[in-house]
């Protein structure tokens, strides 16, 4: 299981009036344990106001570059967002676990053509992406279209600008904005229209083999359904949730019993027993037990389990695929056990 460790800030650079890129100072010891695929996250373990919160954030920079750095743009009422944009400065130390996650490329020796949709913050995996899939390769296409309110406030705006320079030929920007007009700029927001534009009109002869979706669950559904549409392979339809729309939990309401559990973690069994309208994850933490955690929503992949014995039912999963869920893997932040005993092994994922 992933540990955190006490990394340094090296830089806090503004991206935009309510973003900051973060990157970290890796000891040399420490560069394996924070090697990463791009696409990959960390999350960061941090004291706020006295109470310990942790949140998952994508690595921008790109694995060649050998730097560690996050965006990160202030949420409203958010209170790591707003720490890290108001108080963090270089020389200030937080925790910080190894990188995870499963939205990744892989660089082949093969030339790829890949498209991104992104919208707001969730431009912050694409940036390593398209860094990695336009090394990968020297006939390697990537086309991002990015969603934003304006160019003031897109995130990495500046380095987008450089890296349309460097590959000339090869990267191709479609900005889109909801608030200004701007020359070359679509207006209005990523929906059904904007993907058939980029299949159908712009890059009509290019055959993509893979297709990034980052930002909000509404962004992505659209998006993933005209693709599908279109005739895009599910498997070449990659997405990750930056936010997810509220779930109601129904399941719980129909439980009443209780389960007694036995979890691993870190190769040590703790045994408890839990009300089965509780979450899994809730119930572990309330022991103290040390599981790995971090939007506790369903939107990261942070608290992965495998089940060993008994039965558990997640509320929501946009994650885990159908082979992995009958394989016995769950979100245990989104998981009701259903069974008298449930076993629970976070090594073994």
């Amino acid at each position: 299981m992933s540990e955190f460790h006490a990394l340094k800030i090296a830089a806090v650079d503004n991206l935009t009036p309510n973003s900051v890129a973060i990157t970290f100072e890796v000891p040399a010891g420490l560069s394996e344990t924070f090697s990463f695929t791009a696409g990959q996250y960390i999350t960061l373990k941090h004291h706020v106001n006295g109470k310990e919160v942790r949140r998952a954030y994508s690595i921008s920079s790109a694995p060649s570059s050998g730097k560690l750095t996050v965006g990160i743009k202030k949420m409203p009422n958010g209170t790591f967002s707003v720490y890290a944009n108001e108080h963090l400065k270089a020389g200030d130390s937080i925790e910080v676990m190894s990188p995870e996650g499963r939205f990744v490329f892989e660089p082949i020796s093969k030339p790829k053509n890949v498209v991104a949709f992104a919208a707001g913050s969730g431009i912050t995996p694409i940036m390593s992406i398209a860094q990695t899939v336009l090394e990968s390769n020297p006939e390697s296409n990537f086309v991002l279209v990015f969603g934003n309110q304006s160019p003031a406030e897109t995130m990495y705006f500046k380095e987008l600008q450089e890296i349309q320079q460097k590959y000339t030929d090869r990267f191709y920007l479609q900005s889109i904005y909801s608030r200004t007009q701007e020359e070359g700029a679509l207006f209005g927001r990523i929906e059904t229209s904007t993907v058939n534009f980029v299949l159908k009109n712009k890059f009509k002869e290019t055959d993509f083999d893979a297709f990034y979706l980052c930002g909000p669950e509404e962004m992505i559904n659209t998006v993933s359904e005209t693709l599908e549409n279109n005739g895009i392979p599910e498997d070449k339809i990659l997405f990750e949730l930056f936010t997810a729309s509220e779930t109601e939990d129904t399941l719980a309401e129909n439980l009443d019993g209780k389960t007694h559990v036995e979890v691993l973690v870190d190769d040590e069994t703790f045994s408890f027993t839990m009300d089965q309208k509780s979450l899994v994850l809730d119930a572990v933490l309330k022991e103290n037990i040390d599981a790995p955690y971090s939007c506790q929503g369903g939107v990261c992949s942070s608290c992965i389990a495998r089940i060993t014995e008994g039965k558990a039912e997640m509320v929501k999963n946009q994650i885990l695929t159908d082979g992995e869920v009958e394989e016995g893997l769950i979100l245990t932040c989104q998981a009701h056990p259903l069974t008298p005993t449930l076993k629970v092994d976070y090594d073994d994922v």
